[in-house]
């Protein structure tokens, strides 16, 4: 196959727009187990200094934002519950930390080494391999060494699909950020509807 990754100027946009944007987008990781790859089919919007959700909220600049704050289209790592990753590409110019965290991905290359990744030998638990980002993390062998990664490179990278993912891109609130006040009710989650690899939801 071909490997051709987006052009650094898609993620130098309005942050809510290439979150949007990205969806039925592929992305592809190259490792030294084999190739994984995924339609990405779930995504979140995070706009940075203004956005109480983001880790870049009020200015706050640490080694684990840093990435954020150069230019966009990189990739942009950090770990939840002390044991998942959650895997991030960062958008806009430098000096404006904002970002897209990349929730759900369908399986499209590398499906038994994403299932040997995951521990999952029955085919039953394929729709619970990637739903979820730190699922679709473990799955694409995705960890801390790829933290900063240029996403303009052919190591872990975007692309355009061979076969484009049918259906209608939906929007709503992003989950889990009870704590962002008003917020956590912004509808800067996208995701495409009717796929069966999304986070399943109670306001959809």
């Amino acid at each position: 196959m071909a490997f051709k990754p987006l052009p650094r100027e898609f993620y130098l946009r309005d942050t809510i727009q290439v979150a949007r944007e990205l969806i039925g987008k592929e992305l592809v990781h190259r490792s030294s187990a084999g190739i994984t790859s995924g339609v990405i089919v779930e995504t979140e919007a995070y706009m940075g200094i203004t956005d109480p959700a983001s880790h870049a909220f009020g200015g706050l600049r640490s080694k684990r934002t840093e990435i954020m704050y150069l230019t966009g289209g990189r990739v942009y790592i950090y770990l939840i519950y002390g044991m998942y990753n959650c895997m991030n590409v960062t958008t806009q110019k430098e000096g404006a930390p904002e970002a897209v965290l990349i929730r759900a991905i369908q399986p499209v290359r590398g499906m038994e080494i994403m299932l040997a990744r995951r521990g999952l030998k029955n085919p039953k638990s394929l729709m619970n391999l990637t739903n979820g980002p730190g699922k679709l993390c473990q799955a694409m062998g995705i960890g801390a060494d790829l933290y900063g990664a240029d996403l303009c490179e052919k190591r872990l990278f975007v692309q355009e699909p061979e076969n484009p993912a049918a259906g209608e891109v939906g929007a709503s609130r992003r989950l889990n950020i009870e704590y962002a006040g008003s917020a956590r009710d912004f509808e800067w989650r996208f995701y495409l509807k009717g796929n069966p690899f999304v986070t399943r939801t109670s306001f959809e």
